[in-house]
């Protein structure tokens, strides 16, 4: 009787080290990389879209040349106390958007369109219209609302604004804190629009070949999700007194083993 008992509980204590064990496959990223070539690719930048809110400002040598280029909105103030928190002079800059046809509206040039070009090219076609008019133009073109939502197993689920104008998958997990010990790398999905419609991806960081995916670089407003491991989704299912029970079955089985002995 005493060594059954003690088999049992051995046999518990192994499934117990045994399921705690996270094999290395499941978590480590981009394995294989060594296999990847080394030859350096085009990195495609993000296209503009509609309802992508724009930041367009034109510079040159003569500054009073490029102001008609600028639309500057004057600060409204505000009042606490009596006290005005922004001078009447104040400025801030004006957020282009572009509209359902793929459009903006710019000042002294009128209708560009510019659905489907990349900031780069944007700002290449407006200096060459600016350049009627003023003398070596300087047009920076930047996205103000490019976001990109992280969801489901990670450290810090939310949406987040990208300064620049290009984020990969990993920089955007690192924004959310990385996965969640639970999270699944080798089924993350990646929900985008292109052309008016949804469209999807699933992508396993576990192997180095995503590298080369079409959605390891992200675009405005994509969406990713972290689906829950096999572990997770069971102890979802779990009663919250699970713990309290498994608890308890191992306290009595030590002390059948005390009293067998």
């Amino acid at each position: 009787m005493k060594l059954r008992f003690n088999n049992i509980f051995l046999l518990l204590m192994g499934m117990v080290l045994a399921t705690s064990c996270v094999s290395r496959k499941k978590i480590a990223y981009f394995q294989g990389i060594e296999n990847i070539t080394t030859e350096s690719k085009e990195v495609h930048s993000i296209r503009l879209k509609p309802n992508d809110l724009l930041s367009i400002l034109v510079s040159a040598d003569n500054l009073e040349a490029a102001q008609p280029f600028n639309v500057l909105a004057m600060a409204r103030p505000l009042f606490s106390g009596g006290s005005n928190l922004f001078s009447s002079n104040t400025t801030q800059e004006v957020g282009y958007l572009i509209d359902s046809e793929g459009d903006l509206n710019f000042p002294v040039l009128g209708i560009i369109h510019a659905e489907g070009l990349t900031p780069k090219e944007l700002r290449d076609t407006l200096t060459e219209k600016i350049k009627e008019y003023i003398k070596d133009p300087i047009v920076n073109v930047r996205v103000l609302n490019f976001t990109v939502s992280v969801l489901g197993e990670v450290q810090r689920p939310g949406t987040y604004t990208v300064s620049g104008e290009r984020i990969a998958i990993p920089e955007a997990l690192g924004l959310a804190g990385d996965l969640t010990i639970f999270g699944r790398r080798d089924n993350i999905l990646v929900v985008r629009e292109l052309d008016g419609k949804k469209t999807y991806k699933y992508l396993d960081l576990s192997r180095a070949d995503v590298l080369e995916s079409d959605f390891y670089y992200l675009q405005q407003h994509d969406v990713i999700y972290v689906e829950p491991n096999s572990a997770q989704r069971q102890s979802s299912s779990f009663n919250r007194n699970s713990s309290v029970y498994v608890s308890m079955a191992s306290l009595l089985i030590s002390v059948l083993v005390l009293i067998f002995r």
